[in-house]
């Protein structure tokens, strides 16, 4: 089981708890790169960076799941770090979950908790963790990504 790493801003601060409940009574090894409490002056680049680089460093060891108000910013901030691929969801065709997966390997989904209910993201998280990468022709892309 890959291990599942977590960060947030105030934004997405009361979504990434209630996921961590849900992800560890579910029996998943989880690591919290913060916040670790609500400060609405906080900054998601504390935060996403160094979550973005602990996967990086451990990339077939774990996969991230990220928060914010619209999980833009926290997606940027973490597709700078090298090898890794954050699809943003934050309400919209759940297909989207799945084809980040499938075709593009994301190792990193960001959650933008102002538009979408704790209830619809939780379930977006069992979608995205239960579906795989069908390599196929999509691993030369992903390829080319990291070259």
């Amino acid at each position: 089981m890959k291990e599942i790493v977590l960060a947030s801003d105030h934004a997405g601060f009361n979504h990434k708890e209630k996921v961590k409940e849900f992800l560890l009574s579910n029996n998943f090894l989880v690591k919290d790169f913060g916040a670790l409490s609500l400060d609405i002056d906080d900054d998601y680049p504390d935060f996403i960076i160094p979550a973005a680089n602990y996967i990086s460093n451990n990339i077939n060891k774990c996969i991230g799941i990220i928060f914010g108000g619209s999980g833009q910013g926290e997606a940027m901030a973490a597709n700078r770090i090298k090898g890794i691929r954050a699809v943003v969801y934050y309400n919209g065709p759940k297909e989207i979950i799945q084809l980040s997966r499938k075709h593009n390997d994301a190792n990193i989904l960001s959650i933008g908790a102002r538009f979408i209910s704790l209830e619809e993201t939780i379930q977006v998280i069992k979608d995205w963790l239960d579906t795989d990468f069908d390599e196929g022709r999509h691993l030369r892309r992903i390829k080319k990504l990291d070259s």
